[in-house]
């Protein structure tokens, strides 16, 4: 398993212009949690607790950011716990109103990270490996706690690529 910084640096890669970064920003938190919307829906029962794939996705995407790094992880697994609760809510919603916040969400999402890629001039990082899925969101994270000072050594790794 590559390790935090691999998959960080990884990740800078293919995101260095300030301009795709910012769609970034806004792009890959609205995927995500169009993701979870769209996958709140289907419910399940495991003995007496209902579920749905959305809490799975959501404890797999945790325990894989929890193992990268404590903090980090813990922050993501948190904010993941906030986008299930708000998709189960959003998914009691009547099906126009639910659809339209998950797929409206997810390729206006999409359109975004598309838009920043053309100003980066390179394609998404998911093209050559699906784990760009999951560092996105880890990506945001440090690419804002770099901006308060932290981990000046990774920034200097990430600009070095």
């Amino acid at each position: 398993m590559r390790s935090f910084d691999q998959h960080v640096i990884s990740y800078a890669q293919c995101h260095r212009d300030p301009r795709n970064i910012a769609t970034h920003f806004v792009g890959v938190p609205l995927i995500v949690f169009a993701v979870v919307v769209m996958l709140s829906r289907p419910l399940f029962s495991v003995g007496e607790f209902l579920l749905n794939p959305a809490m799975l996705l959501a404890l797999f995407a945790g325990i894989f950011y929890l193992r990268l790094h404590l903090i980090f992880g813990a922050v993501l697994a948190g904010l993941l716990g906030i986008c299930v609760w708000a998709g189960w809510h959003i998914a009691q919603m009547p099906t126009a109103i639910w659809l339209a916040f998950g797929l409206g969400w997810f390729v206006f999402g999409w359109i975004l990270q598309f838009i920043g890629h053309v100003f980066e001039g390179k394609k998404p990082a998911f093209f050559d490996d699906l784990m760009g899925l999951l560092q996105g969101p880890l990506f945001l994270l440090v690419e804002a706690a770099l901006a308060l000072g932290w981990r000046p050594d990774l920034k200097a790794k990430m600009a070095q690529g």
